[in-house]
């Protein structure tokens, strides 16, 4: 214990540079992944074939060993932070791909048609009536992204991304437990906290939480 003190004083603000590099590499690909991901699942609940194809090659991304996807993209953005970005990007497209499809294919038929038959148009519908109810399922997919992304935005330190794998990592070289646990625990509570604020903003947009919002105000 005395150890991990005497590292913290050493190395505290090291800590805090790197726990602020963990959290927006993986804060920009879930960006860029709810960018992609929930127009894509969208557009996939409108196509008649094919959905099933793409869903099985993101499907395929998904299950690749993460390290074999940040070396692939090593011959074509280097080393760095992009292609730590862009790998962590496609592991975050899936669930929020998924969530996104199920959740627009959840909204009940009746109420679509009852939409079309007030002249909705399909842009409508979908701002108007299928992403609303669509939002718990959709943030489901965005918060199970977040946590898994800040997990695997550990390994960004092989291809030199930074972060807090940088001290993990070093601790297994260096056989210092005290480096791996400086790395480890801000990780996981980054997990947590993440998981936390997206369970905050989930309550806030979903329909019940909207209607609870708008009788406070009017009380």
């Amino acid at each position: 214990m005395n150890g991990f003190i005497e590292f913290l004083k050493s190395n505290g603000l090291e800590l805090l540079d790197k726990t602020w590099e963990h959290f927006y590499l993986s804060l920009i690909a879930v960006i860029l992944g709810i960018l992609v991901a929930i127009p894509l699942g969208i557009f996939l609940t409108r196509l008649k074939k094919g959905t099933g194809v793409i869903i099985a090659v993101v499907n395929v991304i998904q299950t690749l060993p993460s390290l074999a996807v940040l070396a692939f993209f090593i011959p074509f953005l280097g080393i760095g932070k992009l292609p730590a970005v862009v790998a962590l990007f496609f592991y975050s497209v899936l669930p929020i791909l998924r969530n996104t499809y199920t959740g627009i294919k959840g909204v009940s038929s009746s109420l679509l048609e009852s939409g079309r038959g007030a002249g909705m148009t399909g842009l409508e519908s979908i701002r108007l009536v299928e992403l609303p109810l669509a939002v718990p399922v959709i943030m489901a997919g965005i918060r199970t992204s977040s946590v898994y992304l800040i997990g695997w935005a550990t390994l960004a330190s092989f291809i030199g991304g930074g972060g807090l794998g940088d001290f993990i990592f070093t601790g297994l070289y260096l056989y210092q437990p005290e480096y791996i646990i400086a790395g480890a625990v801000p990780a996981t509570l980054l997990a947590v906290l993440t998981d936390y604020i997206f369970a905050i903003i989930q309550r806030k947009v979903t329909p019940e939480g909207i209607k609870e919002r708008k009788e406070q105000r009017e009380a």
